[in-house]
């Protein structure tokens, strides 16, 4: 017998021997009986705790997401929080969940096992947006919190994201510190199951109150929503949880002529109207452009299951919708919201604004054109979290972004939120119609000023058992034989964040990269051209981010230039081999 299946039979038997419930372990027999392969990916290993916590297919198995693995990381969790707060106060956990299958059972779960550790629990009523999770925590002064979610994965998928008490997702030293408590439980019986009702609070209606109050603050031109209160905006919620709160949000600014995809507004785990719940993919948007183009409207946006993400749709001059990616977005959202603070005379000089490493270089054109300062940080919002907290009190967290549509506007959320940022794009939208401006007409002005910047991603798929080994290959290929030029074009930088060294080529030096280790790579190309490369964190693949960069000297020229652009992304690829 192999290696590895002595792995998987042995901890299939230790399931079955296990105090575990009787269905599960018939479904464990059936597998051993009848499906060889199914029992080794669902046991050939443990679901992995990562530094987000765990995502995975649902399903019995070590490998799988249920209530034992949820229940044995959560004991895991408030292991840690006890060992960090001991008995000096009363520990608190709020807990959301999404509108994924399974996903209120294990929210539940989730609450239970806090409770039977003594930890008062704050628990939504219901299905709830993430960044609304990231709100409560601050608000109701926890310690820690939980969301149950898989964000845009596949239906089969859930997920369990765990986040410290300034509401950001976790990060050093807390996040490994709570990866190794998580692994000493390696029984169900080290797992406290039995809740105790008195510490958990169903928390509800009153909170969406609060974080509504909280972003409607955020508006920068409320006189010019009342006049252009009735542009049409047609909004789906992907069967997902931005239905409970988006139309809320976008009528609280002032907004009045909202229609909802009826097929895609009701919460479904199975999603069954769109081949993946992500808003980052062209065909989750098809139903709602349809709509809007029957309907008239000018403006369609979609999230994803958690409402942590928004993709849009705008008219080009033609009068045809077409799609922005996330940097486009974030340009628009962040150029807008830039030059109101500006007029409105709110910068001093201790503002700033945050965006990942491989989101678009043009972000920080736009904030240094308006004199607020720019940071980089590796991807995911708990690093622009992370400089928003070391800035408490000295500076002032204006919007941040990522290319993969995540968008942050002001601080009192630390986690990305496309509630707020569906209300911001439906102000920018007004703000634009206020001067007889679309969107469209916006991106164009901010490429006329600035540069036609655009950006495309390659995702390479690497699933199963050897899919690890074959991405970890990949990046060894090009970090052990870094190209020196790319599509005729020499590579002058090099920053690899593994590492933490960036590699001027040109004058042969080296710099110290300041951020944490990461295996990230990145090329920059003599002609302004950008690469980057990076396992996924949550998903099995590898992913290629290309920046490329022209002028636009006028409007007439946006088709030709775009050509040209897309068509040396092209070229880099296939010099790449992908």
């Amino acid at each position: 017998m192999s290696d590895l299946k002595q792995t998987v039979m042995a901890n299939a038997n230790a399931w079955l021997n296990g105090n575990i419930d009787a269905e599960s372990k018939s479904a464990i027999r059936h597998m051993i009986e009848q499906d060889e392969q199914e029992l080794a990916e669902s046991f050939y290993r443990g679901l992995e705790f990562g530094t987000g916590g765990l995502r995975g297919i649902m399903g019995v198995g070590t490998n799988r997401m249920n209530k034992y693995t949820v229940g044995m990381a959560t004991q895991g969790l408030v292991n840690y929080l006890k060992k960090v707060y001991g008995d000096r106060q009363q520990i608190k956990v709020a807990i959301a969940h999404d509108s994924r299958n399974r996903s209120a059972e294990f929210a539940r779960i989730t609450a239970e096992v806090c409770s039977a550790n003594n930890i008062m629990v704050y628990l939504f009523d219901g299905l709830r947006p993430t960044p609304e999770l990231s709100f409560a925590i601050r608000h109701y002064g926890c310690q820690s919190g939980v969301v149950i979610t898989a964000s845009h994965n596949p239906k089969e998928y859930n997920g369990y994201k765990a986040y410290w008490d300034d509401g950001a997702q976790l990060i050093p030293p807390h996040d490994k510190n709570v990866i190794k408590e998580v692994e000493k439980i390696t029984s169900f019986d080290d797992v406290k199951f039995e809740g105790k009702s008195e510490l958990i609070q169903i928390i509800g209606e009153e909170t969406d109150v609060l974080y509504l109050d909280q972003l409607k603050k955020l508006s920068l031109s409320p006189g010019i929503i009342q006049q252009y209160h009735d542009i049409p905006i047609v909004y789906t919620p992907l069967h997902g949880t931005g239905a409970k709160m988006v139309p809320r949000c976008l009528k609280n600014f002032g907004f009045t002529n909202i229609s909802m995809v009826d097929e895609q507004a009701t919460p479904d785990g199975n999603f069954p109207t769109v081949k993946s719940p992500n808003p980052e993919e062209s065909s989750a948007l098809e139903m709602a452009i349809t709509k809007a183009e029957k309907e008239g409207a000018s403006l369609v946006m979609a999230t994803d299951p958690d409402a942590d993400r928004v993709g849009i749709a705008v008219k080009d001059h033609h009068g045809k919708f077409i799609l922005l990616n996330g940097n486009q977005t974030a340009s628009v959202l962040l150029y807008y919201i830039f030059r109101k603070w500006k007029e409105n005379s709110k910068i001093t000089g201790k503002e700033f604004m945050v965006k990942t490493i491989v989101t678009s270089e043009l972000l920080i054109d736009l904030a240094d054109k308006y004199e607020i300062e720019s940071y980089d940080v590796l991807t995911g919002f708990k690093w622009i979290a992370d400089i928003i907290r070391k800035n408490e009190g000295i500076k002032t967290f204006i919007a941040g972004g990522e290319e993969s549509y995540g968008y942050m506007i002001g601080d009192f959320v630390r986690d990305k939120d496309a509630v707020s940022s569906c209300a911001m794009i439906a102000e920018t939208a007004a703000w634009a119609a206020s001067q007889g401006k679309t969107i469209f007409d916006i991106l164009l002005d901010i490429y006329l000023e600035f540069g036609f910047y655009l950006e495309g991603l390659i995702s390479v798929v690497k699933k199963g058992l050897s899919g690890a080994e074959e991405i970890a290959a990949i990046m060894k290929r090009f970090r052990d034989n870094a190209p020196a030029e790319i599509n005729n074009s020499k590579v002058i930088l090099i920053k690899d964040y593994e590492l933490s060294i960036a590699k001027d080529i040109i004058k042969g030096t080296e710099e110290k990269i300041d951020l944490p280790k990461s295996n990230v790579l990145q090329f920059f190309l003599e002609d302004g051209s950008k690469i980057s490369m990076r396992p996924s964190g949550t998903e099995p693949k590898i992913k290629f981010y290309f920046g490329v960069k022209s002028a636009l000297n006028q409007v007439a020229d946006y088709q030709r230039v775009r050509a040209e652009l897309e068509n040396k992304m092209e070229k880099i690829t296939v010099d790449l081999s992908l």
